[in-house]
């Protein structure tokens, strides 16, 4: 299957936006270079909790402030909201290509959605220092991305030309880890 095959998939931002949630994120667009666009996105995440494109938003917000613990509770957020559309099971880990398979037929865009936040979750691990827990994922998005669309393989191999480096210097993390 190719991930990159999506022509006819309408995408997660295709989707409308009610006009209170649209008005928010425009705010946050405002206010970002002030740095205080967290409000309305958290705003808009109130009135549409489920939206992709909200969950986007405050990824991204997130992740460009060095904010990483909380981007990746967005991504496990996408990961819930994503799965069951795509009929994935709760456990990221037991997804095979049985699955894949089902959940390609319901929409290969937001399937690669799905393995983004699951590559993006992997790779937020491994800057909190969680480096089995980042490293599982990553394996997992290149067991299910045959074809490397994602570009998931290429952490995997900066991580083990790095392995040594985090032996000796690891990264104490204390958040928590979820499945």
């Amino acid at each position: 299957m190719d991930l990159q095959d999506f022509d006819s998939d309408s995408l997660y931002y295709d989707e409308p936006l009610a006009p209170e949630v649209a008005a928010r994120l425009a705010a946050a667009a405002e206010q970002y270079a002030e740095g205080t666009a967290e409000q309305p996105l958290l705003e808009a995440q109130a009135l549409a909790p489920d939206d992709l494109t909200v969950l986007v938003g405050l990824y991204r917000f997130y992740f460009y402030q060095h904010r990483y613990q909380d981007a990746l509770q967005i991504a496990w957020r996408v990961l819930e909201v994503v799965g069951p559309r795509l009929l994935l099971p709760a456990d990221w880990r037991v997804i095979d290509a049985r699955y894949l398979a089902v959940a390609s037929e319901r929409g290969i865009a937001l399937l690669r959605f799905y393995l983004l936040a699951l590559k993006g979750a992997g790779y937020l691990n491994l800057r909190l220092g969680r480096f089995e827990q980042g490293k599982a994922m990553l394996v997992k998005v290149v067991e299910l991305d045959t074809e490397n669309r994602l570009g998931a393989r290429l952490l995997l191999d900066v991580l083990a030309e790095h392995s040594a480096e985090i032996l000796i210097f690891p990264i104490a993390a204390n958040a928590e880890i979820r499945p």
